[in-house]
């Protein structure tokens, strides 16, 4: 198996850093192809701007037709075509970082305003009144696996049904349903380490056993059953789940897993 690892914490001795470490020794024993991108080494730059689109972008700048001809014609920047190319070449991409203000790293979020460019994670297929483009089980990435793999600084407790942070899931859906899976990536469960801010070095060994067996069962994991748009669920072009279809007692985020 390839797998790419999108690795986005500044320090390389944190807690992040020694488990993004351990899934590369750990996968490369196991026979993967393994490419790392370490975003703060690489001093990835976040902000979208003109520059990102080549000389001839329009002025006014209109980001989205500016980053499809921009991508049709090649002229992405160098940076951006390149990770293109890692996620083309992966069967399975890992997003390893700290949760931060309940969300990724602004360096993360940066690479995916950049990489996921319009014509390439989004803008895909035709719109029609069957089809609302490839999207959400399609697209340019379909036929990969994605995981996250979350370092939370607070107890498991807080990120429960009842606890002040709200439910994991419903934290990571904008990222899992909304940027991994929309662009057709199959997401499987994420990996997470709670109370990562008090973790002793003798607790170390029971996280990395259980990241171990995370990284050694990628292929038998099934993925989250989110619901696939144009397949049947949801009335085109509303996009709303059709009726009877949403499970007994569940609302929000909950109704879009089958």
């Amino acid at each position: 198996m390839k797998t790419l690892i999108i690795y986005a914490h500044p320090e390389p001795r944190s807690l992040t850093g020694s488990l993004k470490d351990l899934a590369v020794s750990t996968l490369q024993d196991a026979g993967h192809d393994v490419q790392v991108s370490d975003l703060y080494a690489m001093n990835w730059k976040s902000a979208v701007d003109a520059a990102d689109f080549g000389p001839d972008t329009d002025s006014p700048l209109r980001i989205i037709r500016a980053s499809g001809r921009a991508f049709d014609t090649g002229t992405l920047t160098p940076d951006v075509r390149a990770e293109q190319e890692k996620l083309l070449w992966a069967d399975m991409i890992i997003f390893q970082f700290p949760l931060w203000w309940y969300t990724m790293p602004a360096i993360l979020k940066g690479w995916v305003d950049r990489v996921f460019s319009f014509h390439f994670g989004y803008g895909v297929g035709p719109h029609n009144d069957v089809q609302y483009g490839e999207r959400f089980g399609e697209g340019t990435l379909a036929g990969r696996r994605a995981m996250l793999a979350v370092t939370a600084g607070g107890p498991e407790s807080h990120y429960s049904e009842r606890g002040i942070n709200g439910p994991i899931d419903d934290l990571l859906f904008p990222i899992q349903h909304g940027i991994l899976y929309y662009p057709g990536l199959e997401v499987l469960p994420p990996f997470v380490l709670y109370g990562t801010d008090r973790m002793t070095d003798e607790q170390y060994p029971d996280a990395a056993k259980a990241w171990t067996h995370r990284l050694l069962t990628l292929d038998s994991t099934a993925p989250i059953a989110f619901r696939r748009q144009n397949f049947g669920d949801y009335e085109i072009p509303s996009l709303q789940l059709k009726d009877g279809l949403e499970p007994t007692g569940r609302t929000g985020f909950g109704l879009h897993v089958n």
